[in-house]
């Protein structure tokens, strides 16, 4: 009997195995292409248990689930089934005060048109939060330019519904210490998880805490060391397995539902623009400028400039402007670059935004004053229109670079890396040779408040000599962030192309901790195989997409 006919008699949502579904669903933004069995929409949490109970039943398969499809590491891509949720679990509740809970399935740029209505925003969304979803989101613990000020996706997952491998769906919340006795004295499956990794993070207290990068951002391997904290206010022992959960990219168990913390959305926003000559500078500005509490300090390099310059007319017809009108509104910035006697090496935009006109007017100028002494240049900005031309234009210069460079596609697989700021300057320029060395030209851009930087090739994966460069680099340029004591990942996760490198960044005594934890959850490697335990650069390889 096929596969989907067997799943059928129990399921009461979509199965589909034919050509058109297997293909679609055997990518996703990575380079990957790992193709399914089987791809199931189901209705409601009472599909996805009733299918965990089948698949523990039936150990020959697995089950990875799909939000929107946009993760750049292969994290929903698994060989046997896959499950998206986007199609029926999607449900957008109504916010209670500044709190809403959402299914996963909900495309992020239609929940944040219903907290924009009430002044309310999710302040870690991704740069493709146009495109991603919340499940996605989760998984991957997201981050995005206004983490600097807020915090990565952990910080806003208040309470979870989650089915663990058993097939039961259990609500997962901050526990106080009697709480978490209580929970471990039950004595089912429930109570023995808690337990087991109550006792797991107790006696390798040490390890875990020495295992903790020493950078503001991370999404690689298991978070062990966020599970234990103390509250705010009253100090009280509080164990929360949602701080684990989220990063995990769907191998500890299936998310249903999620209530979310919001933020007000503030009123008003300025920019200032910063053209450097060098990266020399770059630590010592964002030093003084992170005490003004910025939204975002986003980054771009000179290539992302020629870039733009070189495609500018299809640029401005893409934003729906005459290629005269878009380029006017650049004579600032030419100007800037006819004193500075050349393009830039790099622009940070610094956003600043505050409940008053009169808050953010006098952090600007705080910031004006404060950067006066580097050899920098600067201008204020304070049009949303003047704004939203840098946007435009980082983001179609490299999507129209990669329309008109034939045969080639992106390549993400260093592309995420963080680095303590103040250390960039010596680490980048090692980090470009790595790159050039082996014949690879790319862009970079990235959040310079947390050091964390993307890093995007164009290959041709057709050829196998550019295929094998991706395992060559990778290796070597893991290595450097290890001797700069970075995170291979600071925001877009492990799935299958860092997973094998976790040993670049953790002990083996670490990696063993990640596996017990996998086992702890998910005894039978139900959830999504292959990531955060168990990958191989063989199947790294194998994997790699030929187109």
């Amino acid at each position: 009997m096929r596969l989907a006919e067997e799943i059928k008699k129990f399921f009461k949502g979509e199965v589909a195995d034919d050509e058109v579904t297997l293909r679609t669903y055997s990518r996703d933004a990575s380079l990957f292409e790992v193709r399914p069995e089987l791809v199931v929409f189901p209705k409601d949490a009472e599909d996805l248990k009733a299918l965990v109970t089948w698949i523990r039943e039936n150990p020959s398969h697995s089950l990875t689930m799909r939000a929107a499809g946009s993760d750049m590491t292969g994290g929903p891509l698994n060989e046997s089934i896959i499950a998206d949720v986007t199609k029926h679990m999607n449900h957008i509740g109504e916010s209670h005060g500044v709190n809403i809970v959402v299914q996963p399935g909900a495309y992020y740029r239609d929940f944040e048109k219903q907290t924009l209505v009430k002044g309310l925003i999710l302040p870690c969304f991704p740069a493709s939060k146009n495109l991603c979803a919340l499940g996605g989101m989760i998984a991957n613990n997201c981050a995005g330019e206004k983490t600097l000020r807020y915090g990565k996706m952990e910080k806003f997952v208040l309470e979870m519904k989650v089915i663990f491998s058993d097939g039961n769906e259990y609500v997962v919340k901050p526990l106080s210490k009697v709480e978490l006795e209580a929970k471990m004295a039950q004595g089912d499956f429930e109570g023995n998880l808690y337990k087991n990794l109550f006792n797991l993070i107790e006696e390798h207290k040490e390890i875990i805490e020495e295992a903790l990068p020493d950078v503001s951002k991370n999404s690689a391997g298991y978070y062990l060391w966020n599970v234990q904290s103390r509250a705010l206010h009253t100090g009280e022992e509080i164990f929360d397995l949602n701080k684990l959960l989220v990063g995990s990219q769907g191998t500890l168990g299936i998310v249903t539902e999620a209530k979310i913390q919001l933020v007000p959305e503030k009123q008003h926003h300025d920019m200032v623009a910063l053209f450097f000559k060098s990266w020399n500078e770059l630590p010592e500005v964002v030093k003084a400028v992170l005490p003004y509490e910025p939204e975002s300090l986003e980054t771009f390099d000179e290539e992302t400039i020629k870039l733009g310059l070189r495609f500018m007319p299809e640029i401005a017809k893409r934003a729906g402007n005459s290629l005269l009108s878009f380029a006017v509104k650049f004579i600032p910035e030419m100007l800037i670059g006819a004193r500075m006697l050349g393009l830039p090496k790099l622009v940070v935009l610094v956003e600043i935004a505050e409940e008053t006109e009169e808050e953010v007017k006098s952090k600007i100028r705080k910031i004006v004053e404060a950067i006066k002494s580097f050899n920098i240049w600067h201008r204020v900005i304070e049009k949303d229109s003047e704004e939203n031309k840098f946007w435009v234009m980082r983001r179609e210069s490299f999507n129209l670079l990669r329309e008109h460079v034939n045969n080639k596609r992106t390549a993400p697989f260093v592309d995420d890396f963080c680095i303590k700021p103040e250390r960039m300057p010596e680490f980048l320029p090692k980090a470009l040779k790595i790159l050039k060395d082996h014949g690879i030209e790319a862009n970079i851009a990235g959040h310079a408040g947390n050091g964390n930087f993307h890093i995007i090739p164009l290959m041709n994966l057709m050829k196998k000599s550019e295929r094998a460069k991706i395992l060559a680099v990778s290796d070597k340029f893991y290595d450097l962030v290890r001797e700069f004591k970075g995170s291979i990942t600071g925001e877009h996760n492990d799935g299958i192309i860092r997973t094998p490198y976790l040993s670049k960044m953790y002990s083996p005594a670490v990696l063993a901790l990640f596996k017990k934890t996998k086992d702890i959850f998910d005894p039978q490697n139900i959830f999504n195989p292959g990531k955060k335990v168990n990958g191989t650069l063989e199947y790294l390889e194998s994997h790699i997409a030929r187109e």
